[in-house]
């Protein structure tokens, strides 16, 4: 927050699907010396959003307050209704980069948000953007201006901006189709929602990267224990719902049973929904601790794994890491939403390897955001084997400082998979932060999976899973 922010008198309001989070939003603010006057809601019984967006705008526009905040479940049908009054400009913001660009480049006065899209860290990045940023250039403040200079056409005459363009081919990337029904979304309502908001991120609108840099600060995770790792105790302590279970190099035996170790994988880009299901068969038969499959899975995998202990695991960003933070972030939000429990990030490599430590944080902490906001695990994938040992240790470096679960070795598509000093190397960087190390990539049997747990590694990623608990059993299973 800005140090002048104490000065600015804020207005804010919400339906009942945003009341939750108007009611954080305002502590959040008030804490922070500024003076806050709430339109309503005041209880989480239905209302009609159009009235609550029509007084904060008002209230704006009239000038009894400098910017203005609306809160609904999906932030869209706030922002039409605002920008009906006169001297609005209301601006849906669902990530830090919206929010400064709405400000910087369009000089908004008025910010709508989605409490059923984001969560309360997030919105707190959003909103502390929003105040602290301020529209200064001329070609932007000329630009704001012509909004309010553009007249409503008459029914079934084109306004000016159509009558310039309509005699020229488009230029390619259609808005954000309207939506219908925006009372009481259904998760269907909401993710047509979201795929719309990743419809304009890949036309390129108004989304420049950087977005994994804005994110909130995380709050500290609590440490993992650390401590004996007989069988029994690990036992016990899967059962009263722990995780993971680290396990040191000099800790003790092993435990017999393995499979609680393995994320059960399936990653190949020709995989079936029939071979998907399998999957999810066999990891409930042997009590996997996940199944790790590409996002488009996702939704079955959680149908077929309903009331199972076993976790739904997904990829972001695989298996290049080059998508810019935004696109990773958002893929990880869908992921959640649709069941995932666990998800798997590359890193820009490339990035790391020219020195730009700072973009290589920033596109990490996008995804950590996402995954502390949807109550999930973030594990990033460094790909070690496109590493010096020097990279790997500022990889997970930045892994820790951006607050990741786990750190784990390959996508099993580079040039190489897990090695036990590649394991012994990252669990010596991220020990004492509580970060798991997940061990990923050519491991095929129980003697391999052995080596990288007395390496370091407190996760599995495998897709021979059922050979090796086989063999850990002592029972021969055909791969």
């Amino acid at each position: 927050m800005p140090q002048n922010a104490a000065s600015q008198n804020i207005v804010i309001g919400s339906d009942h699907a945003g009341f939750e989070l108007k009611r954080h939003l305002r502590e959040y603010l008030e804490k922070r010396g500024l003076r806050v006057e709430d339109c309503g809601t005041f209880s989480a019984d239905p209302v009609d959003y159009p009235r609550i967006a029509q007084a904060v705008a008002q209230r704006v526009a009239g000038g009894r307050s400098h910017l203005g905040v609306v809160i609904d479940g999906a932030g869209i049908g706030s922002a039409m209704a605002a920008n009906k009054v006169p001297g609005i400009r209301a601006a849906l913001c669902y990530d830090v980069t919206s929010a400064r660009n709405s400000r910087e480049h369009n000089n908004a006065n008025v910010m709508t948000l989605g409490a059923r899209l984001i969560g309360p860290g997030l919105a707190e990045q959003i909103v502390d953007t929003f105040l602290s940023t301020e529209c200064v250039e001329e070609r932007h403040l000329r630009r704001a201006a012509m909004i309010e200079d553009l007249a409503p056409a008459a029914p079934g005459e084109p306004g000016p901006a159509a009558a310039e363009t309509a005699a020229a081919p488009a230029a390619g990337g259609a808005g954000m189709p309207p939506v219908e029904g925006l009372g009481e979304l259904s998760d269907q309502d909401v993710q047509r929602i979201v795929e719309r908001i990743q419809a304009m991120v890949a036309s390129g609108q108004s989304l420049p990267a950087g977005l994994g840099g804005s994110c909130a600060e995380l709050l500290c995770r609590l440490a993992r224990e650390s401590g004996r790792t007989d069988p029994e105790l690990v036992r016990q302590l899967i059962e009263l719902g722990a995780d993971r279970v680290g396990h040191r190099p000099g800790d003790g035996e092993l435990p017999d049973d393995i499979a609680q170790y393995i994320d059960h994988t399936l990653l190949r880009p020709d995989a079936t929904k029939e071979e998907v299901v399998k999957l999810c068969e066999e990891a409930r038969q042997y009590s996997f601790a996940s199944v790790c499959l590409n996002p488009s899975y996702v939704g079955l995998a959680a149908r077929q794994l309903k009331g199972s202990p076993v976790k739904v695991c997904t990829v972001v960003g695989f298996p290049l890491g080059a998508h810019a933070p935004e696109i990773k972030a958002m893929e990880a939000r869908r992921s959640i939403r649709e069941g995932a429990k666990e998800i798997d990030m590359v890193i820009n490599v490339g990035a790391l390897k020219s020195g730009d430590d700072d973009l290589v944080y920033r596109d990490i902490r996008g995804v950590v955001e996402a995954c502390r906001d949807g109550r999930a695990i973030c594990k990033v994938i460094i790909e070690a084997a496109l590493l010096t040992d020097e990279e790997k240790v500022r990889a997970c470096q930045l892994a820790r400082r951006a607050k990741a679960d786990y750190v784990k070795t390959s996508t099993g598509f580079g040039p190489g998979g897990a090695t036990a000093h590649d394991v012994a190397l990252m669990s010596e960087t991220v020990r004492g932060a509580g970060l798991g190390v997940k061990a990923a990539g050519g491991i095929r049997s129980y003697a391999d999976a052995q080596k990288m747990i007395q390496a370091g590694a407190t996760r599995i990623g495998a897709s021979a899973g059922v050979k090796i608990v086989g063999e850990a059993s002592r029972v021969t299973v055909s791969e």
